[in-house]
């Protein structure tokens, strides 16, 4: 699964100007003719189609999954269980998620249900299944499958959004922070609605830092569902991490980290108990090295070191966290307030850190369809 996202992506810049179904736009063509318009089954027992329901003129984010997976697919989910947690009452208002099973055997609606509840699932996220060739053809059309995809574990981890009213399509990752997915489209797919944002300047934005190995997988792979540090107000699947590494044995932790799945099959004591702590959400495998599984606890090391000094160090009046010393998953945005608020303010402009960010990621993969109709999709 994980070696998938190294495959070039096709890239087609979504633009931020409206368009308009039947002015021959990008929206026109990727409407009913397009799109397949197969029956589904939803977790929550509605018999849907996936363009007329699903698709149809709303911003939605379309992935594809399967609860017993073992590898990546549980940090997806998290990743949008985070962004429906910045999203607010947003989600199921004017954006949705749609989160397709590639294994419609198994995973019936009821067995959908549950996974969707263990992710803490709201109204305007929809788990659903279908006919096996039906699901299949609906990846193709969003070239979501790829030539040598032999088994469920070779599936892709990318996720498709977009504006279906618009024609504007992204192909994102789950390894991007969820502040960046929740303002493309909160923000982005939605033609910049929003006012922008009181008080924001580049003047203020953090310096830039160099960031280790160990930093750069803890964040891309660990930090959508454990917390290291003070809580930023996101609701974590996994326990929180700070000083872990004096809680547990580090060759424990080592393999934990190497090969979760393994150690549940053992019935590891340890293992069992956090899987039932974290409501059957499974650490999922990663495929990690074993000097990055090393880069990552000597990263959690120095940052338990971090924090312990910068808590105990007196702060002049006036100071100004610097980069690495903010609690963020970005490197380059200040950390959110630790607040749950029932919708978050989103961002009208991207920030200093996500416009980088975004302008570097948009030329690796935004948009795809107009590709794939030169492909006869």
């Amino acid at each position: 699964m994980l070696r998938t996202l190294a495959r070039p992506l096709l890239t087609l810049l979504a633009v931020a100007t409206p368009l308009h179904a039947g002015d021959g736009s990008a929206a026109s063509r990727w409407g009913a003719d397009y799109f397949p318009n197969v029956p589904l089954q939803t977790h929550d027992g509605r018999t849907v189609r996936f363009f007329d329901d699903l698709v149809k003129d709303k911003v939605v984010v379309v992935n594809f999954i399967y609860t017993s997976c073992a590898d990546a697919c549980p940090l997806e989910t998290a990743k949008l269980a985070e962004v429906q947690e910045l999203l607010g009452e947003r989600l199921g208002h004017d954006v949705f998620f749609c989160s397709l099973s590639i294994d419609p055997e198994r995973d019936t609606p009821a067995v959908l249900a549950e996974y969707a509840a263990r992710f803490g699932a709201r109204p305007g996220w929809t788990f659903a299944t279908g006919a096996k060739e039906d699901i299949r053809e609906v990846r193709r059309k969003l070239g979501m499958i790829g030539r040598d995809e032999f088994e469920l574990s070779d599936h892709t981890l990318s996720f498709l959004m977009g504006n279906q009213a618009t024609g504007q399509w992204m192909k994102r990752s789950p390894y991007e922070t969820p502040q960046l997915i929740a303002m493309q489209l909160g923000t982005w797919l939605h033609n910049w609605k929003a006012a922008p944002a009181p008080g924001r300047d580049y003047a203020s934005a953090p310096a830039l830092r160099s960031i280790s190995k160990g930093e750069t997988l803890y964040r891309t792979r660990c930090a959508t569902c454990h917390l290291l540090g003070t809580d930023d107000g996101l609701t974590r699947q996994g326990p929180p991490l700070a000083g872990v590494l004096q809680r547990r044995e580090r060759a424990w932790l080592t393999r934990w980290i190497a090969e979760p799945d393994a150690m549940l099959r053992e019935k590891d004591p340890l293992a069992l108990e956090l899987f039932q702590a974290s409501r059957g959400v499974v650490m999922p495998n990663l495929r990690l090295r074993a000097d990055e599984v090393e880069a990552v606890l000597e990263y959690m090391a120095a940052e338990d070191q971090r924090l312990a000094e910068a808590s105990a160090a007196p702060q002049p009046a006036g100071h100004v966290a610097s980069c690495c010393e903010k609690e963020a998953l970005e490197v380059l945005e200040e950390a959110p307030a630790p607040t749950r608020p029932a919708t978050r303010p989103l961002p009208a402009h991207p920030t200093p850190g996500a416009g980088l960010l975004a302008c570097a990621m948009a030329l690796l993969g935004l948009g795809f369809l107009a590709a794939l109709s030169a492909r006869g999709g």
